[in-house]
């Protein structure tokens, strides 16, 4: 009489419980992983330009002319325009016997599937840290959703705050 052997190894059946247990937890869980890479950009972003402006009105406290961050399309020349989703730049004024030059001090890349709206001309900061144009602000959100956006605004005396919503 043949002898029964115990086969080792996973059922057809198990298999497919286990494949679809996986499936549900993946339909789960991935809506909540591509809300937080989206948080995670306009995150990354805004503290990107927050250290941007510190440096732009650091620059200009040093006293040797103005400072300021704008729009940028090769990374070494200031462009006119609201989409700073390209990049944008840090510069500082020279004087010279030529004249004034605008000298770049950082260039940012945008993270990208981001939307950053900022000031035509951009911002710049006097000697004594304050805003040359007032108050201005930057709006910055994800380009496939609505939320979470953040609004980085600049007042007078030349404070960035950041707020957990679109700009006004």
């Amino acid at each position: 009489m043949p002898s029964r052997r115990r086969q080792r190894g996973f059922t057809l059946i198990e298999l497919m419980v286990t494949v679809a247990v996986a499936a549900l937890l993946l339909s789960l869980g991935l809506p909540s992983f591509q809300q937080a890479m989206r948080s995670n950009r306009v995150a990354t972003t805004s503290n990107e330009l927050m250290a941007s402006l510190a440096l732009a009105r650091a620059e200009a406290l040093k006293g040797l002319g103005p400072a300021g961050i704008c729009r940028t399309e090769d990374g070494e020349t200031c462009a006119d325009g609201t989409d700073w989703s390209v990049g944008w730049l840090v510069w500082r004024q020279e004087r010279s016997a030529d004249g004034v030059t605008l000298v770049p001090v950082r260039y940012v890349q945008s993270v990208g599937r981001m939307s950053v709206t900022g000031p035509v001309g951009g911002l710049d900061f006097t000697v004594q840290g304050r805003s040359a144009d007032g108050d201005q602000s930057i709006d910055i959100a994800p380009n496939d959703a609505e939320a979470p956006a953040r609004c980085l605004s600049v007042n007078v005396t030349g404070q960035a705050r950041l707020s957990k919503e679109a700009c006004a």
